[in-house]
């Protein structure tokens, strides 16, 4: 399954692209972007740089923006990145990268990714490589934050379920296959776009995702040199429980030396 797990995610939001939007309409981005802040500033990312890995079609990187940071928007996907160019102010730097080897021009205050970008990385190495560049390009004492979906939404959840939705202008079937053994989720997804015409046309595409126990997730984020500071079961600041669907991870920059301001001298 593995050849056809990378095919399928690099081909990820090659024809959804155009109806993402609509279909996610019942995501509360700004309830979700109200408590992705309110973790930034506890953990002393209140402005600066920040860039969003996975960001799509620009949702969470408008409201951020729009907050005070100064956003970087990467994401694999040009279709994606299209709409999110069209609907942003100036301002935004957009760039067509994958995570796992992402370049920036400098450091950054902080790095996000929502919408459980994260769980679209499929091993234990790509995690780790995504990791390290975040620290790499991390200020001294930046922070970052994500989400991932859990083995139990995979597996309790999502698994073996059929979604269906039908809109004015388009449509999906959503199947889900749940591989246990690998913790990997499949998304058969059918998409069918009305055109100008009125006809309707196909899109089919495969995604796949993988669920992680948290604590192999911190054990990465430390083996990448960075300090984590917290999980959360997702929009509180609970613990995570055996049957928290989604999980926000904390971690920070630790090991670079810090100019004093005025001084030349570091910590």
């Amino acid at each position: 399954m593995g050849a056809e797990q990378q095919q399928g995610t690099a081909q990820a939001y090659s024809g959804f692209a155009q109806v993402y939007d609509a279909l996610m309409d019942n995501v509360p981005y700004d309830e979700w972007t109200a408590y992705l802040i309110s973790l930034l500033r506890q953990y002393g990312a209140e402005g600066g740089i920040a860039a969003d890995l996975g960001c799509g079609t620009g949702k969470v990187t408008r409201r951020l923006a729009r907050a005070g940071y100064d956003m970087i928007g990467i994401d694999s996907s040009g279709e994606m990145l299209g709409i999110a160019r069209e609907n942003s102010p100036a301002g935004i730097l957009y760039l067509q990268q994958d995570m796992r080897s992402f370049e920036l021009y400098g450091t950054v205050r902080a790095c996000v990714s929502l919408c459980d970008s994260m769980n679209y990385l499929l091993s234990e190495e790509d995690l780790l490589q995504v990791f390290r560049l975040v620290n790499n390009y991390l200020d001294p004492g930046g922070v970052f934050i994500f989400d991932m979906n859990t083995i139990y939404k995979y597996r309790e959840v999502l698994g073996e379920q059929t979604i269906a939705e039908n809109r004015e202008d388009c449509a999906f079937i959503w199947d889900n296959y749940y591989y246990g053994q690998e913790r990997v989720n499949e998304y058969d997804l059918n998409i069918f776009v009305r055109e100008q015409n009125g006809l309707y046309r196909k899109y089919r595409e495969i995604h796949y995702q993988k669920g992680y126990e948290p604590q192999q997730v911190c054990a990465l984020l430390e083996e990448a040199g960075l300090k984590v500071r917290a999980v959360y079961d997702a929009f509180t600041r609970n613990a995570p429980r055996p049957d928290s669907q989604r999980l926000y991870f904390i971690a920070q920059e630790c090991s670079k030396k810090k100019e004093l301001p005025g001084t030349g001298g570091i910590l």
